[in-house]
Formats: structure tokens, C-alpha cells, sequence
């Protein structure tokens, strides 16, 4: 089965929730695919790589990485060609409007972002939610549609209130991809790192965790240090290698390399 197309999601508005994560690692991806996730955010490099597709063959991959690691308008496009010729369904977008146009323009599938916007927080005040005031959710809204004006098929709402969400998602074109902004958005959107217990940093309100993978990784790796400690131990203490560990020759064959060995010397 291929990927859903842009048609299908925008057709599936208000029918279906879609799911979707941040995966890292083909590893994640995989996981994901086989777990039922529709929709994957990736590190562009992924989408270059091979393997990603046979790890998730019908996934919608949006590969994305901030504005300011791209560039403008025509930096975008150079970064974005190269990516749907091996098999991005679409790009995310946080650069201006002008970018997100031209890149429509080339016929790309965009995905914008609105609401909370980590790259430009300090414009809303960090990272804090987005839309609890009436001139706020004004801004939201104002956001979406020119989005949709630019010629985005897809926003990113983040942190904002769910009922200004759901108002927005009444009025939308868009597909709305919700990370902690309410059910009313079309997708739901989570970090890999958060639904699997590997940040070890702030998690964020929206974020739930499924599963506790940092405390596995530190159990693992109390096991690794372990080992190479007992590893060190005999080596340092000529426990290692024991007879078990050691390739033998016949004795007859030592003796004489010995003996040739003290032609060579001479």
C-alpha cells in the first residue's frame, strides 16, 4: 500500500485522526510503520537514505528542519527539490510566506506553522501557549489564512487553546496537525523521545508517555559499564585470556619456528 497523498488527507479531515511522530532513527521509523502511524516528521537525511523507505514504506513523510538551518526563499527550494525527488510526500515550512508560496508554486506540498513556533517564541513570549487571548487567537487565525492564501495545504497549530482550535478547524481549508492544541485538529503530533520516555529533559504538558526507555537505556548501560569493568579487572590482573580463549599449535611445530627463528636473528 502507498503512502496516503495530500487528496486523501484533506478528503480525511473531520473523518479520520491521523497520527503522527518526530522519529530520529530508522529504528523509530520502522517501529512507527509497523505500529500504525500514518504520518512521520524526519531529519531531511532520512528521506536521502534508502533503508527509511523499506523501514516505512507507507508512511506520509514530511522531512523538516528549522528556517534558519535552510535559509530563504531560494535556499529552500534548492532543499526541498532534491527531497520530493526521493520520495518526501511533503515539507514543513516555518519561513516566510514568500517561501512557502514559491515553494507551492513548484507544485511542493507545504506544511506551515502557527500557534507556538519554537524558531520565533520570542515574538509570542517563549515557550508558552498561543491563542488564550482574544488578540491572540486573532493572530492564529491570521496566521492559518495566510497560509492558505501562500498556497500551504497543511499547518503545524501548536499550543494553542483546543476550542480556538476547533473554531479554526470550522473556518480552515487546511489540514491542521495538532501538537498540544486539541482533538480538533486533523492529525495528533508527538516527539518519538516523548511517547518513548527518552527525554531527559522538560517534557512538555501535551506530551504523554507510553513507555520509559531512559531508565532502560541507564539499565543497559549500567550492564555495559559492568562488563568492561569485570573486562579491565582480568586483564589487568592476567585472568585474561584464559587457556579457553587461546588459539594452540602442535608442539613440534612451535619448536621449530623457534629454531628458525634463531637462523633468522643471525
Amino acid at each position: 500500500m502507498a503512502p496516503p497523498t495530500v487528496h486523501d488527507l484533506l478528503g480525511q479531515r473531520g473523518k479520520h485522526q491521523y497520527a503522527m511522530l518526530r522519529v530520529e532513527t530508522l529504528e523509530e521509523a520502522a517501529a512507527a510503520a509497523e505500529a500504525g502511524l500514518e504520518l512521520l516528521s524526519v531529519p531531511p537525511a532520512m528521506i536521502f537514505d534508502r533503508r527509511f523507505r523499506e523501514a516505512a514504506p507507507n508512511a506520509f513523510a514530511f522531512p523538516g528542519e528549522n528556517y534558519f538551518e535552510i535559509g530563504g526563499t531560494e535556499d529552500f527550494l534548492k532543499w526541498a527539490f532534491p527531497l520530493m525527488k526521493h520520495g518526501a510526500d511533503a515539507v514543513y515550512c516555518s519561513g516566510s510566506l514568500a517561501t512557502v508560496r514559491a515553494l507551492a508554486d513548484h507544485g511542493i506540498a507545504v506544511c506551515g506553522h502557527v500557534g507556538l513556533i519554537p524558531s520565533k517564541r520570542t515574538w509570542t513570549g517563549g515557550f508558552r501557549a498561543v491563542g488564550k487571548t482574544f488578540e491572540t487567537a486573532q493572530m492564529v487565525w491570521r496566521q492559518v489564512r495566510a497560509l492558505e492564501e501562500a498556497g500551504a495545504f497543511a499547518a503545524e497549530i501548536e499550543v494553542v487553546p483546543h476550542a480556538i482550535t476547533r473554531a479554526i478547524a470550522e473556518k480552515t481549508s487546511l489540514f491542521l496537525i495538532s501538537m498540544g492544541a486539541g482533538s480538533a485538529g486533523h492529525a495528533q503530533y508527538l516527539f518519538a523521545d516523548d511517547v518513548l520516555g527518552q527525554n531527559r529533559g522538560h517534557v512538555p504538558r501535551h506530551a504523554k508517555l507510553y513507555a520509559n526507555l531512559a531508565a532502560e537505556q541507564d539499565r543497559l548501560q549500567a550492564i555495559r559499564t559492568d562488563a568492561m569493568r569485570r573486562f579491565a579487572a582480568e586483564v589487568h590482573d592476567g585472568l585474561y585470556p584464559a587457556p579457553q580463549h587461546l588459539v594452540d599449535s602442535e608442539p613440534e611445530v612451535v619448536e621449530a619456528f623457534r629454531d628458525w627463528l634463531k637462523g633468522e636473528a643471525t
